[in-house]
């Protein structure tokens, strides 16, 4: 066995994107115990940047140890009790889990189902929580199987309004998209380090309200899960009277998302949303210039997140296969029954640049032309360049 050397890839998939190399750095940095006084001002500073990027400032901010969908099970887990009643609104890969999740917890599950690449339609779900006496809504903001962007405030006030909870999926949001836990009323929203933070994969960022919490409290037994039983969390990252251990934290993972966090403060949320914004509208313009297809309507698109449609008479795999083959560059499949019809292409983080933009367009014109697709790259370029503007 030898030392591992991981050929040089540029990331456009659908996640992880590509980390910076300040993370990289971070990420390289002595490891200290994880009740080192050191380490614990680092957990208050990923604590309160937690609660900035997330607008959380009254809820508990802390990093689940774990990636993304850590975050989902827990949310689930914590909340849901056996017999619990929960709307779950399904318009893709992650609403899937979601309910999958909630069922595996013992509740009842209320299926509120779209056609994928759809957002979530608040009139159907608020039909769907009047039906019955609902403990929670669980929804994803930004479904990464379809690229679709849903509606989270008018959502989250649709379930306060009949007394339920609100859970919200923000795993390819954050940093990306606005996230606002407290402007939505959302009692838990979690993340992924993955995506638009750029850090690797493998924490989830989670923000829990004091109503969630105070449900949580009020359980009649204890969660189905001891590592992401926040109470006993809650206890590691702050309690009353000093932190009590429960786990040993991922220590130099955590650097890395503390180097996330400052790097994309030092940005600025409104830069950084107006930036991945730009690249998405360039990439769209490009794709289409190309004779390419989105799958999601302008309205309702992530800009982090485009789903292409695969033209008819094209092998897909082996457009992404030749696109790594030749460019270092990885992009995603379609999931589910978008499998073989889409393409995934992240545009996320450090992913979200316009060298990014420009080397995805040459590639994929690239890939198409090698299966007898017209060659469009000049036009791609051009159109791309004409959004840029640089």
């Amino acid at each position: 066995m030898r030392s591992f050397e991981p050929p040089r890839r540029i990331l456009m998939g659908p996640g992880p994107s590509d980390v910076s190399p300040r993370v990289l750095a971070a990420l390289a940095r002595p490891t200290i115990g994880h009740l080192d006084p050191a380490f614990q001002a680092l957990m208050e500073e990923i604590k309160s940047a937690l609660a900035e990027v997330m607008k959380a400032p009254g809820h508990a901010c802390v990093p689940l140890p774990a990636p993304g969908s850590a975050g989902m099970e827990a949310a689930l887990q914590n909340l849901l009790e056996p017999g619990d009643r929960a709307v779950v609104a399904v318009n893709g890969q992650f609403g899937e889990r979601m309910a999958e999740i909630a069922a595996r917890a013992g509740a009842e599950v209320a299926r509120v189902d779209h056609d994928w690449g759809l957002p979530v339609d608040p009139e159907r779900v608020g039909a769907a929580l009047k039906a019955g006496k609902t403990k929670l809504l669980a929804f994803v903001h930004a479904e990464t199987s379809t690229g679709a962007r849903s509606d989270a405030g008018p959502l989250c006030a649709l379930a306060h309004d009949c007394g339920a909870l609100s859970i919200v999926d923000c795993v390819t949001s954050l940093g990306g998209i606005e996230v606002d836990a407290e402007g939505w009323g959302a009692d838990v929203i979690y993340s992924g380090t993955q995506k638009c933070l750029s850090a690797p994969p493998g924490l989830s960022p989670f923000a829990v309200s004091a109503a969630a919490r105070a449900a949580i409290d009020a359980r009649a037994a204890p969660p189905r899960t001891w590592l992401f039983d926040m109470g006993l969390l809650m206890g590691y990252w702050g309690g009353a009277g000093g932190r009590t251990y429960h786990h040993t934290a991922p220590i130099n993972a955590l650097y890395g998302l503390h180097e996330a966090l400052i790097a994309l403060l030092e940005e600025g949320l409104a830069a950084s949303h107006a930036r991945h914004l730009r690249m998405h509208e360039a990439l769209a313009a490009g794709l289409e210039a190309a004779g390419l297809e989105l799958l999601v309507a302008p309205a309702d698109r992530l800009p982090q997140l485009n789903a292409v449609k695969v033209p008819d008479g094209v092998d897909e795999a082996a457009a992404r296969g030749r696109m790594l083959a030749r460019y270092n560059l990885e992009i995603g499949a379609g999931l589910g029954p978008l499998r073989g019809r889409i393409w995934r292409i992240g545009l996320m983080g450090a992913s979200a640049t316009p060298w990014h933009v420009r080397l995805c367009l040459t590639a994929l014109t690239d890939a198409l032309a090698a299966q007898n697709y017209p060659d469009a790259s000049r036009a791609a370029l051009a159109a791309a360049d004409a959004k840029l503007g640089d």
